[in-house]
């Protein structure tokens, strides 16, 4: 059987990237996102451009029950020695006002739907003994998040949860890396309201930098990525500040305009 890189939240932004940057190696592709049109439209130009197999599933991975469903389909096709879980959505606003389908949805996709994916992935993987992981999470796990709490706190858990297994998997031939970027031009602001906060009004990455430095640092084995020069100084910098001045920074940085 065919191996395969299965990416979740792939018809654009950093998903998109990453399947890009996958398909320029010849590796074969399972895209992974809510509306079939767009997957199918950017998995011709993949094909044509990279001459490389590109199975497309539509599905909303925020329902319970779709990871499964994704899996089984995904695995009957191909052997998936590589796992990229990108997607992930936010909200904006006070938790007391914010709207709770949203976040149980946010919770079910940042969290629930990962972890799910990853436990389904990794038996055949260490069976194998070859395979990565790659589950993207953010600067925004580093710390508490005034104003956006269920989403900080979503990445927080990526961020354990991917800590924990790449020890759990040493020496097993499958590694687990969290890629933690800050702000990126992904049009993730929009989708979560977030285009009227001050925190996005600054330099953002871009997606193609973003993936590039998640994918190598997946290739290496890299447990935890921080894309960008500006991460890699601020995060190791918190570890000398109050918690509590982080968390009125924090709500201070996404102040509404």
């Amino acid at each position: 059987m065919k191996s395969a890189v299965l990416i979740t939240g792939a018809s654009g932004g950093i998903g998109l990237e990453f399947a890009n940057i996958c398909a320029k190696e010849g590796r074969n592709l399972v895209l992974v996102a809510r509306r079939k049109d767009v997957l199918e439209k950017e998995a011709a130009i993949l094909r044509k451009e990279y001459n490389v197999h590109v199975l497309t599933l539509a599905a909303d991975l925020s329902s319970l029950g779709s990871a499964k469903l994704v899996w089984t389909e995904a695995s009957e096709a191909y052997a998936i020695d590589t796992l990229i879980n990108n997607a992930g959505i936010g909200l904006y606003g006070e938790f007391v006002s914010a709207d709770t389908e949203k976040e149980m949805a946010m919770m079910q996709l940042n969290m629930v739907c990962l972890t799910e994916l990853t436990k389904l992935a990794l038996p055949s993987m260490r069976a194998r003994k070859n395979g990565k992981i790659l589950n993207v999470s953010s600067v925004a796990a580093f710390v508490p998040g005034p104003l956006m709490a269920v989403y900080y706190a979503t990445k927080a858990y990526v961020l354990s949860f991917s800590e924990a297994l790449a020890e759990e998997n040493r020496n097993t031939g499958v590694t687990v890396t969290a890629l933690c970027p800050g702000p990126t031009a992904t049009g993730f602001e929009k989708k979560a309201n977030l285009g009227r906060s001050v925190l996005f009004q600054s330099r953002l990455m871009t997606p193609e930098s973003v993936a590039m430095a998640g994918y190598k640092g997946m290739m290496k084995g890299t447990v935890i990525v921080l894309p960008g020069l500006r991460q890699k100084v601020m995060i190791p910098l918190l570890r000398c500040i109050p918690r509590s001045v982080i968390r009125r920074a924090v709500r201070y940085s996404q102040r509404p305009l």
